[in-house]
């Protein structure tokens, strides 16, 4: 099951949205701190988190039809396409980042998603992934857009990426507050985060991994390289 794209951007326009949103870009930041003259794909929900990188050569964002889009950027001509995500209408070997995020845990079949995701990237290209993590309290509930999906436990995202010849680099987690809209659950957030990676790691909400593309020959199933035709989302707002 999808979330709609106007209750993700209505999620992340609240004060929990906020501060997802916050933290997962602080730890996406440090992964990729510059994007000077590379190409990022973002897919599934990524726009709120692409921003930080205005420095890239190209940006642009695939948002699944069950999902629906939203225009990006606010400025000029959207970079908003709407594909299904086994056929992405980009050629082999052309992007250099990707970024899955409300997307991998929606998907019906994802080695296929992620198949797709390794003939596009390039040689040295990476991909980052943040899911919803099994063992936390975030999807555990249907508060946020985390909390729907299948989560997964670090363990079945290292065997999906290797299965489809990616290389898990790095691993990270974030959110250990409790997904709750209250302002007093929310004025204890530092503590949360002060608190979260040394003591409680299993309950955080989100798990993130940087991977990158395996280049040997491969033994799955290759994805399809045929072409489909770009639909570009209007840029209506």
């Amino acid at each position: 099951m999808h979330c709609d794209a106007f209750d993700l951007a209505a999620f992340y326009a609240s004060p929990l949205g906020r501060y997802a949103r916050e933290r997962i870009g602080q730890r996406l930041s440090a992964w990729w701190p510059d994007l000077h003259g590379q190409t990022l794909l973002g897919m599934g929900f990524a726009t709120p988190y692409m921003d930080a990188w205005q420095d890239a050569k190209l940006s642009m964002a695939a948002m699944p039809p069950e999902q629906g889009a939203i225009a990006w950027p606010q400025q000029g001509p959207s970079r908003v396409f709407i594909c299904d995500d086994s056929a992405l209408p980009l050629a082999d070997c052309s992007v250099d980042r990707i970024l899955m995020i409300h997307s991998l845990e929606h998907a019906e079949f994802p080695r296929t998603m992620l198949r797709e995701a390794w003939r596009v990237l390039a040689s040295g290209g990476r991909l980052t992934l943040v899911v919803p993590s099994r063992t936390g309290i975030w999807a555990r509930s249907d508060r946020t857009p985390f909390g729907f999906g299948s989560p997964f436990s670090a363990t079945q995202l290292h065997d999906l990426l290797r299965s489809t010849l990616f290389v898990p680099d790095h691993e990270d987690r974030a959110l250990f507050m409790p997904p709750f809209h209250g302002k007093i659950v929310q004025g204890t957030a530092p503590l949360w985060d002060r608190l979260g990676p040394r003591w409680l790691h299993p309950l955080a909400g989100v798990l993130m991994v940087e991977a990158s593309k395996q280049l040997y020959a491969p033994t799955a199933e290759p994805a399809s390289s045929q072409q489909k035709k770009l639909r570009l989302m209007p840029a209506g707002r």
